[in-house]
């Protein structure tokens, strides 16, 4: 029997994962249930099956797994150009993007189980069989919210549909982007009501993790529409799209009162989490086997090379070349590195900071944050017990290049065991309460103006967790905005204030390498000023050129592999002038947000083959229908 529904789960995996088409068509009439998900242990198989959406190091890939997601931001570079700034690189695709899946996977299981859950008839522990459904809550709701930060607008299908034509084409009717955050929040809702606060099995979800990501939605779509209002990208904004569809005609919103909404479900969410998780040891999070007795950490991914279940992010950080150590194709940027703050809590340009310059990797980290200390190597860093930090490999295989000079440490576990080529096993941290912290303030500033008791509270113990000074207002009085290098000091055209800016820093220091920084960006709107913008590593030129030898400066050579000495800064772009970011990056704000493929536009009339303008599908912002076309503004 067991071997059955073995089979059976992977039968329905496989037909719901096996269609591509528009809206998945293929109709689920053929599925029979009635022998299907009417056990506690079936429900919680069909869950574990949507693990996978979660972010986490990919099994078996020969990559730097999670802490290189930040290469797509201003924190971290690989040596590929980033098309998503760059002017006319990102096109309308013909097809794709437009994807219901994992939604469906979600709808038909609610279909299939509530009724029986309603009735009495799945076997089990009661507790159980609720906490699996409200995985299946939670599962629905953060695919809608990968959608709602790629589209924005979007449809609400909360049915299994047919394979009739004029059924999907409706279903496929936007709904505004603040109707669809309000129906993940509602989701979450029923996914903490049914969730347990100990989940059934090791490494599943609990009611704290529905939570979190409630406060991340919440606090997401709340700056959003604080920082976006008065731009198309917002509904009810000026041009709009959505104002031309006719399903839509009806809608109204006030913004002041969403932005309040969201802001105060962010701030009521995330505080039931940072009140009950207190912070634990920063480095052990990310390099240890173990995770399961960390405190902060809510959620986690296992890794067991036994069952052939392992990646390769600890091989990558022991990489060693005769031009020094690799980092698996990335590296932080200037502008990350500089955002630090010192430990006695100065701006490293403060005049009594005790910054020691940037001449060398070792000056760059004296006395700074321990989170830049330990999440960045330096020369003399033991690498494992045979390998020590020689110098960052800025010249090696791009694979394992350094592309900035500054050297990821984060995530490094010295076991040789994992080293250079070998299966790594070093757990993988997907959900930890430290973001719980953040997402209070930044939400509770936002809603009052100043910061409360509870606020001082969570931002001191990130701060003594990190080995700064929790004089909080002493950072915010020696802060000069004009003095920062970082993108964040703005939203839109406006400097923030100088508490607002250091709730950011505290964000970036916090998360670095964790792929939560261009999320930030987006919410923030910090990206509009983001015109010839060079991505910067390290201080080569005034001494750590001396530590190679194969140094082939632009301008000098032939065959170049560095930048030209005539900036003492690393640019890992200009190096060749056919590189399409040697002039730097500009930002196109239609990139904001993604644009509708077209055939997915196409196939939504509300005839087959009609007028493509008739199509219920609106095209985002800034971007035509035509298939091949770039951003327009």
């Amino acid at each position: 029997m067991k071997k059955q529904y073995i089979f059976l789960i992977a039968f329905v995996a496989v037909l719901f994962t096996a269609c591509d088409d528009f809206l998945d068509r293929q109709p689920l009439s053929s599925v029979t249930s009635e022998h299907y998900l009417n056990t506690e242990n079936e429900l919680a198989s069909f869950g574990a099956a949507q693990y996978n959406a979660l972010p986490s190091h990919a099994p078996g890939v020969y990559s730097i797994g999670t802490f290189g997601t930040d290469n797509n931001s201003d924190n971290q570079c690989s040596t590929n150009v980033n098309s998503n700034f760059l002017p006319g690189e990102r096109r309308v695709a013909t097809n794709g993007g437009w994807d219901f899946k994992k939604i469906r996977d979600c709808n038909y299981f609610f279909e299939t189980v509530l009724p029986k859950y309603e009735a009495g008839s799945i076997s089990g522990v009661e507790a159980n069989i609720r906490h699996y459904i409200g995985e299946m809550y939670f599962f629905r709701a953060f695919q809608y919210f990968s959608f709602l930060k790629t589209y924005g607008d979007f449809p609400i299908v909360e049915k299994s549909l047919s394979d009739n034509y004029e059924e999907l084409a409706e279903a496929n009717q936007r709904r505004p982007r603040n109707e669809v955050a309000r129906f993940i929040l509602s989701d979450l809702d029923k996914a903490i009501d049914m969730m347990r606060e100990t989940a059934p099995a090791s490494n599943r979800l609990t009611r704290y993790v529905a939570l979190l990501l409630k406060s991340r939605v919440a606090l997401y779509e709340g700056t959003w529409l604080k920082y976006h209002a008065g731009t198309d990208r917002v509904p009810g904004g000026p041009n709009w799209p959505g104002a031309k569809a006719s399903y839509l005609s009806g809608f109204s919103i006030n913004i002041e009162e969403e932005i309040n909404f969201f802001l105060t479900e962010a701030k009521q969410s995330a505080e039931q989490v940072a009140g009950k998780f207190s912070l634990g040891d920063y480095a052990s999070m990310f390099n240890s086997v173990d995770l399961s007795g960390m405190n902060e950490v809510l959620l986690w991914r296992k890794y067991n090379t036994d069952l052939k279940v392992f990646h390769y992010v600890v091989s990558y950080l022991q990489t060693l070349y005769p031009g020094g150590n690799g980092s698996g194709n990335t590296g932080f940027t200037r502008s990350l590195v500089e955002t630090y703050l010192m430990k006695n809590g100065l701006p490293i340009y403060a005049a009594e900071s005790g910054y020691q310059g940037d001449e060398t990797l070792t000056k760059v980290v004296e006395g700074r944050d321990e989170r830049l200390r330990q999440s960045m190597s330096v020369p003399g860093d033991p690498i494992n017990p045979f390998i020590t930090f020689t110098k960052p490999g800025i010249t090696i295989v791009n694979e394992n290049r350094v592309t900035t000079g500054y050297c990821l440490r984060k995530g490094l576990n010295q076991d040789p065991s994992m080293a250079i080529t070998l299966p790594c096993y070093t757990g993988s941290v997907i959900f930890r309460a430290g973001e719980a912290y953040l997402n209070y303030i930044e939400a509770q500033y936002l809603l009052d103006g100043s910061l409360d008791a509870q606020s001082k509270t969570f931002w001191k113990a990130l701060r003594i967790r990190a080995g700064v000074s929790d004089d909080i207002q002493g950072t915010i009085d020696a802060t000069d905005l004009t003095k920062e290098n970082d993108l964040a000091v703005y939203s839109g055209s406006q400097l923030v204030d100088a508490t607002l800016y250091n709730i950011r820093r505290e964000r970036r220091s916090e998360f670095i390498a964790e792929g939560m920084r261009l999320d930030d960006l987006y919410r923030w709107r910090a990206l509009d000023n983001m015109k010839d913008y060079h991505m910067e590593g390290f201080n080569l030129w005034d001494k750590q050129y001396e530590l190679y030898d194969d140094l082939k400066p632009a301008g000098e050579a032939d065959e170049p592999n560095v930048s030209a000495r005539d900036y003492k800064y690393l640019r890992p772009f200009r190096v060749r002038s056919n590189n399409k970011a040697y002039n730097g990056y500009t930002f196109m704000q239609a990139h904001y947000l993604a644009p509708i493929a077209y055939d997915v536009i196409r196939l939504s009339t509300p005839e087959k083959g009609g007028d493509i303008s008739t199509a219920y599908i609106y095209q985002n912002p800034g971007w035509k229908v035509q298939s091949g076309t770039g951003a327009e503004k």
